[in-house]
This record gives C-alpha cells, structure tokens and sequence, in this order.
C-alpha cells in the first residue's frame, strides 16, 4: 500500500477521489488552510495537519503538491530531501533553473518526482495510441489547438491568481500547459516556437491571451491559440497525421474522455480504423488513469507515468514561449544552458 499526504485541498480533492478509486494507495494525510475545507475532506480517515512541514516528516511515501505555483519547487526539494517520492501538479515549477534543483534533489535522494499530466489518460488517446500501433497513424503533418476558457473577476478573487508573484505566469503556464504536453507526446517534440502573447481579458498582471506557432521534430507545424475570455470553457485539439485526422471534442478538462472523430485519408481504410477503436483497451481516465501509471512506477512494473524529463520539457517550452514573445523572433528548442531566462521568465 502506497501511503500519501495531500498537499492543498482545492484541486487536492480532485486527486483524493480518484485515489480512493486506486487499491495500491491510502491517503493518510492532509493539509489545507481552509479548516472547513480540510474537515469535510479527511473525515473520520484522513488525519488533517497544519503545515507542510509536518507532512513531509509523516509516515508517508509520497508528497503529493497541489499548492500555488510558487510553492511548488521549493516543497517539491524538502520532500526530496526528506526522502520522500513527489506528485506535483503543474506546473512543476517556474523556471529551469528550479528544475534543475529539483532533478538535484531526486538524483541525491534515490526518490522520483511525477509532473501531473493527466489530460493524457482516457479513452480517446487509449484509441490513438492502438491506432499508432496499428500503423494507421503515419508522420505528424499539423495540428491546431484550442484552449478557449472563460475566467473573470470570481476567479481571480483568489489573492495569488493573475499575479507574477504567486501565479508566477499565466495562461500558457497554467491553462494551455496541457494542450502543449498532449502534442508532444502524441505527435511530436517541439523544436521551435514563436509567439505573441497579451492581457485583454481581465486587469491582471499576467498574460490571458496567445497566438503561437509550434514546429515539430519531422518538419510537422501546429498553432495553439489561447484565451480566457471566451464565453464559456472548450478545448478543441486537432491532430493531423500522414494517414489519419484526429479531431476531439470540446471537453475543456478531459478531452480524452469526449467522443473524437478518427478519420482515414484513405476511405478504404476507414472500416479497418473503426474496427480499432472498438477493441482499444479502455484504461481509468484523467487523475485514476494518471495515478495507476504512478503506482505501477512505484512498484516497478511496466508504466507510462508521466516522468520528470518530461515535466522538464514543459517549463522549457513555456521558457521558449515568453522568450519568443519578448525577443519578437523564433526560439529553437532544447535551449542552451546559459539561457536568459534560465533563471525564471518573471518580470
């Protein structure tokens, strides 16, 4: 049994239930500021504390960090260092240099760190996955994304959102983030990006607004148009292979559990790719599904747990994000180690 410590109660209550979906973990405890919030939470199984420090020295085996941004390199490290294994919400931190501190930290430990990408579990990628297997798929040819949400004043009433200081970013950090994860894995890295970013929005320091262009390993180009004012939350992806065009639906916060469209560029093809789909394995979505690649980690079985290379690559790419924007020209990826905002791309 894998025993863990909730770090924050808000989307923290996410991930309790689809542990309690999960035989292989117990959540033993949690801290919240919210009193309320923390009592309705742990009930009468759940030992509530009152700081981080007193999870990081509790009987557990797993820190599991879902606090502001800014917290989240710094606990992530004291949980390392207490020689515990990490589950940290996105965005892992806010620069690579923060990475780096934290792949430190893991190297000395022994222990391993899980970025939470859990938009990449649920039935639709169970399908493109069987499909790419098949060989129905072919080379990444383009793609566009949609991250098209609603936030207005109610949300940013929370002191730290919108903000520099404790948001540490905006829209690409903490909404697009998952859009641009799910192109990586399921066409290709990205090797260049250019952007332009804007608050048009709400009166908040960070960006609420993007246009960027991504170009992909194999020459592949997408898109990925951001907002936060649109009238209410979808996330449209569309996937472009050299056999194959995914289009999903509109589910802003699991869009692999919405009916998607798989569709050959040969017709005589279609038959074969339905008959894909209809025997693709069916694995637990989003948190579950997410959580069950953990556990296999853990205990050393065959997985596909989102891993801290990988965690890594997303703050590289939001790093690229804002340096294209700032600088006004293309940025190539990996970047260079000496980077100017290897240190954080905050104002």
């Amino acid at each position: 049994m894998i025993r863990v410590a909730i770090l924050g109660g808000g989307i923290g209550a996410q991930h309790l239930e689809a542990y309690d979906q999960l035989e292989e973990f117990v959540v033993t405890h949690l801290v919240d500021q919210d009193a309320e919030r923390s009592a309705a939470l742990c009930g009468d199984r759940i030992t509530p504390l009152s700081s981080i420090e007193d999870a990081l020295f509790a009987d557990v085996d797993v820190i599991d960090i879902c606090l502001p941004p800014h917290l989240h390199a710094p606990v992530a490290i004291g949980a390392l260092e207490a020689g515990k294994h990490v589950i940290c919400e996105k965005p892992l931190a806010t620069s690579l240099e923060q990475v780096n501190a934290i792949s430190s930290a893991a190297t000395a430990s022994g222990k391993s760190v899980f970025p939470v990408f859990q938009y990449r579990f649920g039935p639709a990628f169970d399908q493109l996955r069987a499909l790419q297997v098949a060989g129905l798929v072919g080379a990444p040819r383009a793609a566009s994304l949609e991250t098209h949400w609603n936030r207005d004043a109610e949300y940013y009433a929370i002191q730290w959102r919108g903000t520099w200081a404790g948001e540490q970013g905006g829209a690409v950090l903490g909404h697009a983030i998952h859009a641009h994860d799910l192109l990586g894995t399921f066409m290709a890295p990205i090797v260049g990006v250019t952007a332009r970013l804007g608050t048009l929005v709400n009166p908040i320091e960070t960006e609420d607004t993007a246009a960027l262009i991504f170009e992909l390993e194999g020459g592949a180009l997408a898109t990925s148009s951001i907002t936060l004012g649109a009238a209410s939350d979808e996330t449209r992806l569309r996937l472009v292979y050299e056999h194959l065009t995914a289009t999903s639906h509109t589910n802003p916060y699991a869009p692999a559990e919405g009916t998607w469209q798989f569709k050959a560029r040969d017709p005589e093809r279609q038959r074969e790719v339905g008959a894909i789909c209809e025997t693709a394995s069916r694995n637990l979505p989003g948190f579950a599904g997410f959580l069950t690649e953990v556990g296999k980690a853990l205990n050393g079985t065959p997985n596909t747990a989102v891993t801290l290379a990988e965690g890594t690559a997303s703050i590289e790419l939001v790093t690229a994000i804002y340096a294209a924007h700032r600088d006004g020209t293309r940025v190539a990826l990996p970047l260079e180690s000496d980077h100017t905002l290897h240190a954080g791309w905050q104002p």
